[in-house]
């Protein structure tokens, strides 16, 4: 194995900055929901219910811009085959990365909403504002609130079978589904197919 050089993704393997941007966000979603449990947890005295939602606030709007060049790269780069010779195998990846993505951009447009429904912009670690727009959500804060919860619980599902077929490619089929999307590819992958 070596690692992968290239900037861009070929028909068989990944480039860094694929990888990059898929374990931000991995990273950064999967610290986002049990902060945002604790967060639920405060009560009002709490001294952290001043400080972590605007944690939670400011590094969902950061995910969101992160999420937007994810998006915009993976639309500009061929995505590498599928290993798997099973065609449902193939189709449940796909629809399970679109549920991905479409679950992550309900949990940050409900958290948006959500947020906002005071009619305040939300404050980004000082660095910048986002504002909110008049209007959108006048009276939704619950609606708004009950969806992004459901909706991030469902991605917590949804990650979880992702990573078990990650490792049932891995340990079961011995494919390089899992060692690609590492950084890491296996010699005897041909970008040639």
């Amino acid at each position: 194995m070596h690692y992968i050089r290239q900037v861009k993704n070929t028909v068989s393997t990944f480039g860094w900055v694929s990888i990059l941007l898929h374990w931000l966000v991995a990273l950064v979603v999967l610290g986002m929901y049990p902060l945002g449990l604790y967060i639920v947890s405060l009560g009002y005295y709490d001294p952290g219910y001043r400080i972590y939602p605007d944690w939670h606030r400011s590094i969902g709007v950061l995910l969101m811009l992160v999420l937007c060049m994810r998006l915009f790269w993976r639309w500009i780069n061929p995505s590498p085959r599928q290993l798997s010779q099973h065609r449902w195998e193939r189709l449940g990846a796909s629809l399970g990365h679109l549920g991905l993505y479409l679950l992550l951009v309900t949990i940050l447009a409900s958290g948006y909403l959500f947020s906002t429904a005071d009619g305040r912009g939300i404050e980004v670690f000082g660095w910048f504002s986002l504002p909110a727009i008049p209007g959108l959500a006048l009276r939704q804060e619950e609606l708004a609130a009950e969806i992004h919860f459901y909706a991030a619980t469902l991605l917590m599902v949804l990650i979880a079978i992702h990573a078990l077929a990650a490792f049932k490619h891995h340990f079961i089929d011995k494919d390089a589904t899992l060692t690609r999307m590492l950084g890491l590819q296996s010699e005897n992958i041909d970008d040639s197919n």
